[in-house]
């Protein structure tokens, strides 16, 4: 059992470090110290991983599947506040603030996670200074991400759904034979990232698909030409 059980832990931070950019160019050693006492697990479809004002005693790393993290306005209504992928990490801003979570997270679809204690996390931060510069320019990224969209809101319904598919290909977007594939999200995740009625965003959809740039299938949005997207945003 023993040995069973050490064979996994290598193949689960093997996984993390292959997959999270947050690893690449860790000291091996490092990172495999960092991981050593990670538990691995895997969640259904929409299913709370984490709410609001829980503590922060884990960071995690997604290792397959998608997540959405979640809050509410005034007015208490959801607002997706982004879509994270496989390689992503989340749970690091209460782990380093030691204050309770600020949103929930919640499975879109089946995912692995692979969480590791917030003090080794931290321990990590420490002893690497490239661990600090990685999670820097994580941060960096998400709020130039957020500070972009909301300078949109106030644009045109077309230029908030081509802005939202171009945040998801950023961040998931996946090289694919004929442009970048993104996950095929419910038109109520959009609906709530673009900050438009479910019935737009479908509208808008479909018209960008008969300009040809973007191509749906049931589980994928793939799109030819990232820049064409790009220049719909006004």
């Amino acid at each position: 059992m023993e040995d069973r059980y050490s064979l996994q832990a290598q193949a689960n931070s093997w996984m993390i470090m292959s997959s999270a950019p947050f690893f690449q160019g860790l000291p091996e050693t490092a990172v495999e110290s960092a991981l050593i006492h990670l538990v691995t697990r895997t969640h259904p479809a929409n299913q709370v991983i984490l709410l609001e004002n829980d503590w922060g005693g884990s960071v995690y790393f997604i290792l397959d599947g998608w997540v959405k993290i979640r809050t509410y306005n005034l007015e208490g209504k959801e607002v997706t506040l982004n879509i994270l992928g496989k390689g992503e990490l989340f749970g690091e801003m209460a782990a380093l603030d030691e204050v309770p979570r600020s949103t929930d997270v919640i499975t879109l679809a089946p995912t692995v996670i692979g969480s590791m204690p917030a003090q080794d996390f931290v321990k990590l931060l420490q002893i690497e200074p490239l661990a600090g510069v990685r999670l820097a320019q994580l941060m960096a990224r998400r709020l130039r991400q957020v500070n972009r969209r909301l300078r949109l809101r106030e644009s045109d319904s077309q230029s908030r759904v081509a802005d939202t598919l171009v945040f998801l290909a950023e961040g998931q977007g996946k090289k694919g034979q004929t442009g970048t594939e993104i996950p095929n999200l419910p038109h109520r995740e959009l609906s709530s990232l673009s900050g438009l009625a479910r019935e737009t965003v479908t509208r808008v959809l479909t018209r960008l698909e008969k300009k040809g740039l973007i191509k749906r299938d049931q589980d994928t949005i793939c799109i030819p030409d990232l820049s064409a997207l790009e220049r719909m945003i006004v």
